[in-house]
């Protein structure tokens, strides 16, 4: 044996005999390998991350009493913020997979803090961030050193026969390791391949907000984390909707998957989706009313019969965006259940409009058959919202939107400095509907939009938003920038609603006169005014 080789193999075995005494916890503290520690517990193998795994350990072992110095320290050593949110992203993958409530909530809002940073000045950059990473630690440590994601081989019969249908079998089986193993064979082609396998046979099958905006989220995540962690975040979703399948055994077979094939079948889409009509004012608000006055499985067919109509998929999502943001508008002012008069976090108007938004962006990039199947399941969400099938979900949205025009007539300023000065009063009243009245009011003459936006922001950051702040601040910028003059300014005067319902109100829901965890702490580190 030449002398190289065999004081390496020396090596080996000495490193495994210290691993061995140190135990395996002590020994990856140290930075040794987690190889020999796996083998000597028999536990699975880790999961790593490459030249990112020093910064993935740091947030997933820092408690979060101690995470945020930390995380200052280095961002003034020259980590930025794009490192910062790859490694959270990554920590949260495996710790979680996608199986733990709070856990991919905090995963969706990395990608929306480290956009609303981008409009903040350069000492406030870190904080929306830093909050959504003070997070992140909190809940890991929540379920302690736990790690739902290692290395996985592919199933052998999926490479070489019909992945999608082993993968729904799995499903009905829940079988989420079989499940996981048959994604991973699905994965060998390509980022863009996976993503599109698993809209049709995975979220397309279990469409909910939470299922849809993982997916969008994690697809966007890999601009932060690179494209050879593509199966790494895509693989949550697998997971993400087992255990929601295992959890929901008493239900009924979601009536949607048989809808949509019908409707797929019935009007030869994709094929027939492939027109750019051009739809008016009229039109999108009509496709708009159609939606909000129809069955769930009505409001599906009324899209899939405009896209087969030929109207562009991008003015099909304009109308859809703009009836889940009815449903902000239109929310009773006393919510019936445990909801009460809040307005922010889980209400049904929320949930739709950060769930279209996700459909929309899907749409945009991928395959024709999942742009439309995307439009026919956000008509469908949206209707569903509005007119729950399930009857033990409360009903509660008026006919018409606010704010009234009674509301309208009480604001008495017209200049656009006097109006942000009362916005901002009425925030902290938490008077949405006199929120909602100064924005539609300020919005009248078609000033540019950026005050409103520059307030607004300030409280996605430093308010809990019951884990919905940052996501639906995003969904209401792009949303916004994405629809016609005659209806934009309906995103704008929902947000300000949704920002005074959450101001005040931290994660269980109770008054306080504090803001989100880590806020405070983090303006102190940075020296900013809390």
């Amino acid at each position: 044996m030449p002398a190289s080789s065999r004081r390496g193999f020396l090596a080996d075995v000495g490193r495994g005999m210290f691993v061995a005494s140190l135990g395996p916890m002590v020994a990856y503290d140290l930075g040794l390998s987690s190889t020999f520690a796996a083998e000597l517990e028999s536990e699975p193998a880790r999961l790593t991350f490459g030249p990112l795994e020093p910064l993935v350990g740091v947030l997933q072992d820092t408690p979060p009493d101690k995470l945020l110095p930390e995380l200052v320290k280095r961002l003034q050593g020259g980590t930025d913020l794009r490192q910062l949110t790859a490694a959270a992203a990554l920590a949260n993958a495996r710790s979680f997979g996608g199986e733990h409530y709070r856990g991919y909530h905090t995963f969706m809002a990395l990608t929306p803090a480290f956009q609303i940073a981008q409009e903040c000045d350069d000492a406030t950059r870190p904080l929306p961030v830093l909050k959504v990473l003070y997070r992140n630690s909190e809940f890991i440590q929540t379920v302690g050193k736990q790690e739902i994601l290692h290395p996985i081989e592919p199933l052998p019969e999926a490479i070489s026969s019909d992945a999608g249908t082993l993968l729904r079998e799995a499903y009905n089986q829940k079988d989420a390791d079989r499940a996981d193993r048959i994604f991973a064979a699905m994965s060998r082609q390509s980022p863009e391949a996976a993503f599109n396998d698993l809209l049709q046979y995975n979220v397309d099958d279990h469409a909910g907000v939470h299922e849809t905006v993982l997916v969008w989220r994690a697809w966007s995540l890999l601009d932060f984390t690179g494209r050879e962690h593509a199966h790494t975040l895509l693989r949550q979703s697998v997971r993400q909707c087992i255990s929601h399948v295992a959890n929901s055994a008493d239900r009924p077979a979601d009536p949607r998957i048989a809808l949509l094939a019908r409707l797929l079948d019935e009007h030869h889409l994709p094929e027939a989706a492939k027109g750019d009509r051009t739809g008016d004012d009229a039109w999108v608000a009509e496709l708009c009313e159609t939606i909000l006055a129809s069955s769930a499985s009505d409001a599906a067919a009324a899209v899939a019969a405009a896209l087969a109509e030929g109207f562009a998929v991008e003015h099909v999502g304009e109308a859809i965006s703009m009836a889940a943001n009815q449903l902000v508008l239109r929310q009773v002012p006393k919510w019936e259940g445990v909801r009460g008069s809040r307005a922010h976090g889980d209400s049904p108007g929320v949930h739709a409009s950060d769930a279209v938004n996700a459909w929309r962006n899907i749409a945009r990039i991928s395959n024709p058959r999942n742009a439309v199947a995307a439009m026919i399941l956000a008509g469908y969400f949206v209707a569903d919202s509005h007119f729950p099938t399930d009857a033990r979900l409360p009903k509660g949205h008026e006919k018409e939107p606010f704010p009234r025009p009674e509301q309208l007539a009480e604001i008495r300023a017209t200049e656009p400095s006097e109006l942000l000065s009362e916005l901002d009063r009425a925030i902290r009243e938490n008077d949405q509907f006199r929120a909602c009245a100064i924005v539609a009011k300020y919005g009248e003459s078609k000033p540019a939009p950026q005050p409103v936006f520059d307030l607004l922001r300030r409280y996605a950051i430093s308010e809990d938003g019951r884990l919905h702040g940052e996501k639906y601040y995003r969904t209401a910028a792009e949303e916004f920038a994405t629809t016609r003059p005659a209806f934009r300014w309906n995103q704008l005067t929902a947000l300000a609603r949704v920002t005074a319902s959450a101001y005040g109100y931290t994660l269980d829901d109770g008054r306080t006169e504090s803001h989100a965890p880590g806020y405070e702490e983090a303006c102190g580190l940075l020296g900013v005014e809390v």
